[in-house]
């Protein structure tokens, strides 16, 4: 049974992929992952914005302090003397360049172009297989349209790709009014790949002292359909690498989106929950169920059921909702 798949231009042995998360910050934890069958994996983010703060708190601690006597000002130690976030990402970098056998992807969550181009290279050096750009940006400004939100990420992978030589992938959100145009944009742009979608963490509210909270809700695998859907709509129209991520707990999951044309599957909640193993589980299933159909490789399922190899392609389209609405029976004794 032949397991390899092509993503981002990397032959991996198998389309599963752990993404972005703090197992990536122990080694020990990255070689479970590559035991248990990751194919590849994806470090956890470096934030442009806390890398900026650590600079600026340690230039005022260190060069605005009036030590009172001019003469000893001189033997204020500089702060790139220290160790900061982005100094320690690339050295777990190089380690795990050094201990895994599998490519390792960067991860650079940044706010603008001049901070995404200094990381983005700096992790070339150190040896990433390819980096994934994290473009985290909440649209709140009722003046900003749409289109401006476009550009921003269109900029900022026009003037990456003209620094770095290793694949860029780029990690959507699914709230652009076109998807599929803004796929296609990033391709024409000089992109590799697209991971659908960004999971965009939502503030809550406390009731009680009537302030914002900060929690944390692992995904569950319903989130995977609407990855799914878009998948299985770009797969066959575009070049780009396809990766899905967001609601991956099991094998069902997992084969569900290869089958609309995923290259990839990245699996995060599962792993925080279960830990490195649940991958082998995953995987296991994905075999079991390719020899129970009479797949003998993953090219033989992936795209099975994209739009353009169904009988109704409109079914990934208004003719679904249409159909989900008219199927709802309430339970008996509800009305």
């Amino acid at each position: 049974m032949d397991l390899t798949t092509n993503y981002l231009g990397m032959q991996l042995k198998n389309p599963l992929v752990p993404s972005a998360s703090p197992l990536s910050r122990s080694i020990d934890d990255a070689r479970r992952l590559e035991d248990a069958g990751a194919s590849a994996l994806i470090m956890y983010s470096l934030f442009e914005e806390a890398v900026t703060a650590e600079e600026e708190v340690m230039v005022r601690f260190l060069h605005h302090q009036d030590t009172g006597f001019s003469e000893a000002d001189s033997f204020l130690p500089d702060h790139y003397d220290f160790s900061n976030g982005q100094d320690l990402y690339l050295e777990n970098l190089r380690a795990l360049k050094e201990t895994l056998e599998i490519p390792v992807i960067a991860s650079l969550n940044g706010i603008t172009p001049g901070g995404w181009i200094e990381h983005a290279t700096e992790m070339e050096q150190a040896g990433a297989d390819a980096l994934e750009l994290n473009v985290y940006f909440v649209a709140a400004d009722l003046n900003t349209p749409g289109s401006e939100i476009e550009q921003r990420y269109l900029e900022l992978l026009k003037d990456l790709r003209q620094q770095v030589t290793i694949p860029i992938n780029m990690k959507l959100s699914p709230a652009f009014s076109s998807v599929a145009n803004m796929a296609k944009q990033l391709e024409d742009a000089g992109a590799s790949g697209v991971a659908l979608f960004n999971r965009f963490y939502q503030p809550d509210i406390n009731i009680d002292n009537l302030r914002l909270v900060s929690s944390l809700h692992t995904s569950v695998s319903a989130e995977s359909l609407l990855t799914m859907r878009w998948i299985a709509i770009l797969h066959g129209r575009t070049t780009l690498s396809l990766g899905a991520t967001g609601g991956v707990h099991t094998a069902e999951d997992a084969i569900k989106l290869l089958l609309a044309g995923a290259d990839v599957v990245h699996i995060c909640s599962l792993l925080l929950e279960q830990g490195p193993s649940a991958l082998g589980q995953v995987l296991t299933g994905i075999k079991a169920w390719m020899e129970e159909k009479g797949f003998d490789s993953i090219d033989e399922v992936r795209g099975r059921v994209s739009q353009i190899s169904v009988p109704h392609p409109a079914e990934f389209e208004r003719a679904n909702y249409v159909h989900i609405l008219d199927s709802f029976r309430s339970g008996p004794g509800v009305f």
